[in-house]
């Protein structure tokens, strides 16, 4: 069954630490073949507190890959760059 990992970032505060977070990421997703559905495309502010970007994937083995050693050495660096909410959610069969 499919499942989403999304992150919601509020705000970046060290570019630096990003572009570190996102060669670690990339690469200790690779493997997985993650597919993008959203990547800090063009926001349209609802409700709530405005974010400042936010992206989706889909794959298959979402938690066993943000619980790897290989993501978990690259999340550091998001932490450190910039406020986010993540989550992972289980998809829908067939959907």
């Amino acid at each position: 069954m499919p499942a989403y990992f999304v992150a919601v970032r509020a705000a970046t505060h060290d570019p630096e630490q990003m572009k570190i977070y996102s060669e670690k990421a990339e690469k200790s997703a690779g493997r997985l073949h993650p597919i993008p559905l959203a990547l800090y495309g063009r926001l349209r502010h609802t409700d709530g507190e405005p974010v400042d970007g936010a992206v989706i994937f889909t794959f298959e083995a979402a938690e066993a890959w943000y619980d790897g050693p290989e993501y978990q050495e690259a999340v550091v660096h998001r932490l450190r760059g910039a406020a986010y909410r993540t989550f992972i959610i289980q998809g829908v069969e067939g959907g």
